[in-house]
């Protein structure tokens, strides 16, 4: 099997490596698996998912984000919940990424279908971050939708990138969990640097700075799409674009709780340095997660991963509960302290809940359709966040959190950590199958033209899963 061949040609290539072991192996093994991947892939491939995930997604949403709540809070002095409405307005471009999948599955640009997509996604970022970066007193509508401009430019690589390694899962499916670590890894780890330097560029270059620094990000990603290995159809039917389309076809208070860190008299009052410092360590909980799970919890099934993790994500919530009631300061605990432990161990399981959904909607996703069906998949959990975000600043609206009065502000906490259990109700629609196993049927495995002869068959999701659990 092709499976089973690839396999063998991994253990053999990791056997010719002769990788140290001991202390050693913990600076070597890395180099060793990233020489891996780029063999087998191509370095192109690991190029472009180091810099989306790393430097764009990674390092960039770090420096995103920081400057992002201060440009809000201190620039356009605008309301935790309007705030928090404003940045679901910025995550619609997330929302709609079934639109951009398919762009880039049915319409190629010159012949190539990834590499205009990367271009235009860096050309969208240098400009919407240089616009908001070098005017003096931007609107906010118009703000509003540089930011909209930039985070459209973010989700069009993003989502140009899942393609990719989509692509590469079917052709190299024992590499799948691999594949999601490497972008897991690479994210967490540039997350780590953006937080650690954010606080310290705010306070040094103010929010507009920082988001002058991030056309370096979408530079890098505009460079992708100029070194990208992918094969050129010089001559594709346009014409055809059509009807390849239809072929084709819980509650965040996030910003609640950054202006109650922030605020000098109910709050701890944390510096901007600070605020950065406590994200680049839930940045390191992220990378634990991501290493717990390639070295120890990618060969489980994919149900009974998910169910503890979603129980153990809804319990850690309580931590901020916590906090808000100043209970960890009965316990003589420092509320920096408090506050790092509760976003490490937060993005750690972060991080383990959605490394398995990844890989599983990586091998769900049939071959010529990568960019659609993964992007699809992903726009689920994006609508999810969005009406996450307009809840969260409805709940906060209604209980009068505002800049200066954070009473009710436990309450919103509480609703929100009951609701990040709601979703154990529904795990039963999760296949158990084997993770490093082919999931769907041989033939969907195989593009539209290679089984053109073939009459399409109408394979359902229910009727998927249920084959799986029934072995």
């Amino acid at each position: 099997m092709v499976e089973e061949g690839n396999f063998e040609a991994r253990n053999k290539a990791v056997e010719e490596d002769n990788e140290p072991k001991g202390l050693c192996y913990f600076f070597w093994g890395p180099i060793h698996w990233f020489k891996m991947l780029a063999v087998e892939t191509h370095w192109s491939f690991v190029f472009g998912v180091v810099s989306v995930y790393g430097i764009s997604q990674g390092l960039g949403g770090a420096l995103a984000r920081v400057g992002t709540e201060y440009y809000m809070k201190d620039v356009q002095k605008v309301q935790p919940s309007e705030s928090q409405v404003y940045s679901g307005i910025t995550s619609i471009p997330w929302i709609v990424k079934p639109i951009w999948g398919l762009l880039t599955d049915v319409v190629p640009i010159r012949g190539y279908r990834r590499r205009p997509y990367f271009i235009l996604s860096g050309l969208l970022g240098l400009v919407s971050m240089l616009l908001i970066s070098l005017h003096s007193k931007l609107h906010l509508v118009f703000a509003l939708m540089a930011l909209t401009a930039g985070s459209a430019g973010v989700a069009i690589a993003d989502v140009t990138v899942d393609a990719c390694v989509a692509q590469n899962s079917i052709s190299h499916p024992s590499l799948a969990a691999d594949m999601q670590s490497l972008c897991t890894l690479t994210s967490a780890i540039g997350a780590l640097v953006g937080f650690s330097i954010s606080g310290v560029f705010v306070h040094l270059i103010g929010p507009k700075g920082v988001f002058g620094l991030l056309t370096i990000p979408a530079a890098l990603v505009f460079s992708v799409g100029i070194v990208l290995a992918e094969p050129h159809m010089p001559n594709f039917a346009y014409k055809e674009v059509s009807q390849k389309f239809l072929d084709a076809v819980s509650l965040d208070i996030n910003e609640g709780l950054f202006y109650w860190y922030t605020d000098s008299k109910q709050g701890p009052s944390f510096s901007q340095e600070t605020m950065g410092y406590i994200f680049s360590i839930g940045a390191v909980g992220a990378i634990l997660g991501a290493i717990l799970y390639q070295n120890v919890l990618k060969d489980h099934p994919f149900r009974d991963l998910l169910f503890w993790i979603q129980l153990f994500y809804g319990l850690a919530g309580m931590l901020d509960l916590m906090l808000v009631l100043r209970v960890n300061l009965k316990f003589r605990i420092p509320d920096y302290l408090f506050v790092v432990i509760g976003e490490a161990v937060s993005q750690m399981i972060a991080r383990l809940k959605w490394m398995p959904l990844l890989v599983l909607s990586a091998k769900l996703c049939p071959s010529g359709i990568e960019g659609t069906f993964f992007a699809l998949l992903m726009s689920i959990d994006n609508v999810g966040l969005l009406s996450s975000s307009w809840g969260g600043g409805l709940l906060l609206h209604m209980l009068n959190v505002t800049r200066t009065e954070f009473d009710n502000l436990w309450l919103a906490i509480l609703i929100r950590n009951i609701l990040r259990l709601s979703p154990l109700g529904i795990l039963f629609l999760v296949p158990r199958g084997d993770p490093n196993s082919s999931i769907l049927p041989t033939e969907m495995l195989s593009s539209k033209d290679e089984t053109e002869a073939e009459e399409p068959k109408n394979i359902e999701l229910v009727s998927l899963i249920n084959s799986v659990d029934g072995r």
